[in-house]
């Protein structure tokens, strides 16, 4: 490092500090925490995930146990008391920290739970962005954007406070973590987060009051019957009345439980609507496969195919067809690799109806009706009362 401003030594100006350990806030300070963690976990016996880089395994006999790390906050969980406070209790030997027992609150997420399911929400948060927007007492909606036609980047007045508009639309995003339902509003925002103008604010402001309306709703998780791998996806061809490219989403189920879901626009101008849905297609079996080798790496492996569902019969034909055709001969990287796993039997593709397409929620506004039977799908949800033994 540089030598301090109040003590650079006047014979050797030009000459700089040599760190025998890494100082907090400095740009090597995280990596070097991180390492310097590993190495610990690695004595314990955990092993670093290689589809997450933040998650440690420990296969211990019969008994697993779970490290996920964030920077200093640790979620820690074992199939055994014994092995949880062995774990513990060698942190503690270690690194200097705090035991705050059950899991209740995390990076901004409140969990509760009981007997039977978990509820994940951000309230605090959320009464925290609508505060900061002055927008604390505003008038509720029942949708997060409306049905009309999409935001534009040159239409209306530049906004007085882009950075306001910045600020409010990335603690949007952040949002979306428990907030699957406003996942597509959020993603229309952020597209002008470079030059905003009057009418992307109004939608943002439609955003907040829609939260206002729903502050206290969150994500349900709840034990399930079944461990099959389920994706919805879909893609509005040509939405964008700028570029013309796609939005594409989808939303990725682990028995019940919705657990990724995504909302993006595409990085391509597709040239028919098959095209776009069948990028669509790719982006969720290469979700499904990352999460796949997630549950392997955990010792939950899924056994049977993952179903992905589309409503265009078109992209579905293309996902099983071997046949080359000249009109698709530009998305022949994304069709194989949808093939490859279809033949090797990981995937299948299947026709859904569009009223009980799921992922429409991902890529376009919906009526009231329909988003909330859509936004229920989604386990989006009142926290009803727990249960005894809830906390």
């Amino acid at each position: 490092m540089h030598q301090p401003s109040c003590f650079v030594d006047p014979s050797k100006p030009d000459h700089v500090c040599l760190l025998k350990k890494s100082m907090y806030g400095l740009k090597q300070s995280p990596r070097a925490w991180y390492q310097r963690f590993a190495q610990f976990a690695t004595k314990l016996g955990f092993t670093n995930s290689k589809c997450d880089t933040s998650l440690f395994i420990l296969h211990r006999g019969s008994d697993f146990a779970y490290l996920l790390l964030y920077v200093d906050d640790i979620i820690l969980t074992a199939s055994s008391n014994t092995l949880l406070r062995f774990i513990i209790s060698s942190l503690k030997s270690e690194f200097p920290m705090s035991d705050l027992g059950y899991l209740h609150y995390f990076l901004g997420i409140a969990v509760r739970r009981d007997k039977n399911r978990l509820f994940l929400d951000q309230r605090n948060y959320a009464a925290d962005i609508l505060h900061r927007a002055n927008m604390s007492n505003c008038k509720p909606c029942n949708t997060p954007v409306d049905t009309s036609a999409k935001l534009q980047a040159d239409v209306g007045q530049p906004v007085e406070d882009a950075t306001l508009y910045r600020s409010l639309a990335g603690a949007l995003q952040y949002l979306t973590f428990t907030r699957p339902d406003i996942a597509y509003a959020v993603q229309q925002i952020c597209l002008f987060m470079h030059a905003p103008r009057e009418p992307h604010f109004n939608a943002l402001k439609r955003i907040l009051r829609y939260i206002k309306g729903t502050i206290t709703q969150g994500l349900h998780i709840t034990p399930s019957n079944t461990t099959t791998l389920t994706a919805y996806t879909d893609a509005d061809w040509g939405g964008c009345p700028n570029t013309r490219r796609s939005t594409s989403g989808y939303c990725v189920y682990l028995g019940d439980n919705i657990i990724s879901w995504s909302s993006k626009r595409q990085q391509t101008i597709s040239r028919s609507s098959a095209e776009a849905e069948y990028r669509g297609v790719a982006n969720a079996v290469a979700e499904t496969v990352w999460v796949r080798n997630l549950l392997l790496e955990i010792h939950c492996p899924i056994k049977t195919a993952t179903l992905v569902y589309c409503d265009n019969v078109s992209a579905v034909y293309l996902s099983t067809n071997p046949i080359q055709h000249q009109r698709t001969k530009h998305v022949e990287i994304d069709i194989h690799f949808v093939r490859e796993k279809v033949a090797l039997g990981q995937v299948r593709v299947l026709h859904v109806p569009s009223s009980q397409q799921y992922a429409d929620i991902f890529t376009k506004g919906l009526p009231s009706t329909l988003f909330q039977d859509f936004k229920n799908s989604l386990r989006v949800r009142e926290l009803h009362a727990l249960t005894e033994g809830g906390y």
